[in-house]
């Protein structure tokens, strides 16, 4: 497996919900460079489709060739919501991930793009280690997963030009 370059910049957003798990995954994993989209605390409430659409353009962009980023975090209380919302830009690839295991197989089997975790659900200390698992899991590029990734491209492509099928 091989790390992600450290100094590549991760977005990482929430609602209000989810800003004590953020600031803990950004505290516990300090060698990231860390692109806090906000919000600043608890008090500041924010919806979660927001959230998601604002970090998701972002990493569309850096995909793009932009000034974007190559992946990103995203928190809510269930981590249910940030993922619905994410998954609907095309080229997102967001994984709900609550363990370990999970983590590293999203990267490694789908190429997720986007981790979304739940602050209700997740201790700081669990949620930065399944964080640093799928931030140093690097996507194997083998033929199967390949192009499983490749069918689900073709289908955020065939969906957004308006077919249904």
């Amino acid at each position: 497996m091989s790390k992600s370059d450290p100094t590549k910049k991760i977005l990482i957003a929430s609602d209000h919900a989810g800003v004590a798990l953020k600031n803990a995954i950004q505290k516990l994993l300090p060698e990231y460079s860390w692109e806090d989209m906000g919000p600043i605390d608890h008090n500041h409430k924010v919806d979660y489709p927001d959230m998601a659409e604002a970090l998701s353009k972002k990493i569309q962009n850096g995909a793009l060739g932009g000034a974007g980023a190559a992946r990103g975090i995203l928190i809510c209380g269930s981590g249910i919501g940030m993922s619905i919302a994410a998954n609907k830009l095309q080229g997102i690839r967001a994984a709900l991930v609550e363990n370990p295991v999970a983590a590293r197989l999203s990267r490694e089997h789908n190429d997720a793009n986007v981790l979304c975790l739940g602050s209700r659900f997740i201790a700081p200390e669990y949620g930065a280690e399944i964080a640093k698992i799928w931030l140093e899991t690097a996507f194997t590029g083998e033929e199967r997963h390949e192009l499983r990734v490749k069918k689900i491209a073709k289908i955020d492509e065939r969906t957004s030009n308006g077919e249904s099928k």
